[in-house]
């Protein structure tokens, strides 16, 4: 179990047996870790926000309150890379840190698959910069969550136009642009294509093989791309 995995489990544990609590001897027990790695993502919880506390005694340990903790959420894996996306254009802001903590409590509120599914979307957006403001129509968006090869009409920047099957990969986010990255079945090679160029799409029945995104795949020279983060 990685340790995002672990603290989800770790107040999904304490939640459960709320207002009981657990020892850190026997959270290390159940996860199968040291007692100085349970204090440590106890004590990461405590600094994101979350309503853990330690009560002393012989029959003490480490509690969560319920009253100030949200149920299970119902949240869509898109949706929870929508308010990480929204999260990220606050930085440098004063209200980065507040809207930080509200996001990893939602994650953490969230069932664990969608929170894992959340996670991997996550994994496949790109960004330079703050990213584009511009507009992306919702069958593009839609593109990873989906998991179906698309046919395009694309139009390159010398205007011709071409027909491409292909494969969605990833999104990368530029100051000025957003780019679908895909495998082309027409190039036979991973190509990002500028969504404002991409005149129609068509969602074929087929799925796509598994493609492993490399990265090269997400090469753009004199920048620093970054994943987005869903913490």
């Amino acid at each position: 179990m990685n340790r995002t995995d672990r603290l989800y489990a770790l107040v999904e544990e304490l939640r459960a047996v709320a207002p009981r609590p657990r020892s850190a001897r026997w959270l290390a027990d159940r996860f199968e870790v040291s007692v100085r790695t349970v204090e440590r993502d106890i004590s990461a919880l405590q600094q994101s926000g979350t309503p853990v506390y330690a009560e002393a005694g012989r029959t003490g340990g480490y509690c969560l309150d319920k009253a100030h903790t949200l149920p299970p959420v119902n949240f869509t894996a898109a949706e929870a890379v929508a308010m990480a996306l929204a999260l990220h254009r606050l930085e440098g802001t004063p209200f980065h840190g507040p809207a930080s903590t509200a996001l990893r409590k939602l994650i953490v509120a969230m069932p664990a698959a969608d929170a894992a599914a959340a996670r991997a979307l996550a994994g496949r957006i790109r960004l330079v910069g703050g990213g584009p403001a511009t507009t992306v129509p919702r069958v593009i968006a839609d593109a990873l969550e989906v998991r179906r090869v698309l046919r395009i009409h694309y139009g390159d920047r010398g205007g011709a136009a071409t027909v491409r099957e292909i494969e969605p990969l990833a999104f990368l986010g530029t100051p000025t642009s957003w780019y679908l990255v895909a495998y082309c079945r027409l190039r036979r090679s991973v190509r990002a294509f500028r969504t404002d160029r991409i005149a129609s799409v068509t969602v074929t029945a087929e799925v796509p093989p598994p493609r492993a995104l490399q990265p090269d795949d997400l090469d753009v020279p004199d920048h620093a791309v970054r994943s987005l983060a869903l913490t």
